[in-house]
């Protein structure tokens, strides 16, 4: 057995078996028979008030159920109409709103940005293809073309549209940037 520390008022040490005898008192010792009926008394009255309140709840659900038959509210009604109400509720609150009003500003400036962003690249592909540069290829594109419609028409047999590309591409990379920039005040030049 072990002992423990001794108290100021313990003329004894405290051990296990101490321990395990004041657990097994019953505190109702200090009720006298009559409380002790009076309160069991009490105890059942109350419990016959909780079973009768529960039959009473009982038939009133019975009841609201065979109105609501009656009306024809079936549950999936019921719960369309709860539904319903509640994303009315959400919509109605300040919170939705706000997140609604926040989201349409932001489709409507990206709107105008997508559209800011088409202008300027139509317009970029709209200097590009007026500059002398894309004229200069141009004109060579259509000369080698020109050139390989005469071959094809005097030899009678066929040139092939991947063999007119390819040769354009040769002929363009033949020409040296500078060869471009003197060739491009001749709008009509000669293939």
């Amino acid at each position: 057995m072990e002992t423990r520390q001794q108290g100021l008022l313990d003329p004894e040490p405290v051990t296990e078996v101490d321990e395990e005898m004041v657990s097994d008192v019953d505190l109702n010792n200090t009720l006298t028979d009559e409380e002790r009926e009076e309160i069991l008394s009490e105890l059942t009255k109350l419990e016959e008030d909780i079973s009768t309140l529960r039959q009473v709840l009982a038939s009133k659900e019975k009841h609201h159920s065979e109105l609501k038959a009656k009306l024809g509210i079936t549950p999936l009604i019921e719960l369309k109409q709860n539904f319903n109400r509640s994303w009315y509720d959400m919509q109605t609150s300040t919170a939705y709103k706000k997140t609604s009003e926040t989201l349409s500003t932001a489709g409507q400036k990206t709107s105008a940005a997508f559209t800011t962003l088409g202008t300027a690249i139509s317009r970029k592909f709209g200097d590009m293809r007026n500059s002398p540069s894309f004229k200069s290829f141009e004109e060579k594109v259509e000369c080698t073309v020109s050139n390989k419609k005469t071959k094809v028409g005097s030899q009678g047999g066929g040139g092939s549209f991947e063999e007119v590309l390819s040769s354009a591409a040769h002929a363009s990379a033949q020409e040296t940037p500078s060869n471009n920039m003197s060739e491009s005040s001749d709008h009509e030049r000669t293939c």
